[in-house]
């Protein structure tokens, strides 16, 4: 069974950056999709980026194009999200998954991580 663990997240001040990590183990990696979510207190969790098994294919949520860019190192087992121009609308705990296809929906994703809080003043 693959077992997710977030890390990299924290305080950062509106504008700033931060790369959160997804790092797999206890199972194969293989062939998965990875996605990012996130999920704000009184809010319905969000699909913020997802990549294929191969990386040459990769979705984002509009409110992120441009500032998020979503990666992967199979070699590592590690799934990458670096945020850049963050604004306060990021805050929120972000979670990763790995799923069968890569895809927005979230009920597509299998295995979840138990998610790091992203907070960013403005």
């Amino acid at each position: 069974q693959v077992q997710l663990v977030e890390s990299g997240g924290g305080l950062v001040q509106a504008g700033g950056s931060l790369r959160l990590s997804c790092t797999a183990s206890g199972g194969t990696f293989i062939g998965y999709a990875m996605g990012w979510f996130r999920q704000a207190p009184g809010k319905e969790r969000e699909t913020v980026a997802a990549i294929t098994w191969g990386g040459g294919v990769a979705y984002y949520a509009d409110s992120v194009k441009g500032r998020f860019t979503i990666s992967r190192d199979n070699s590592k087992n590690t799934a990458y999200l670096q945020m850049n121009s963050l604004e306060h609308e990021d805050t929120a705990a972000y979670y990763c998954a790995a799923g069968r296809k890569m895809s927005p929906k979230s009920s597509d994703y299998d295995v979840w991580g138990q998610g790091t809080q992203v907070t960013v003043s403005s």
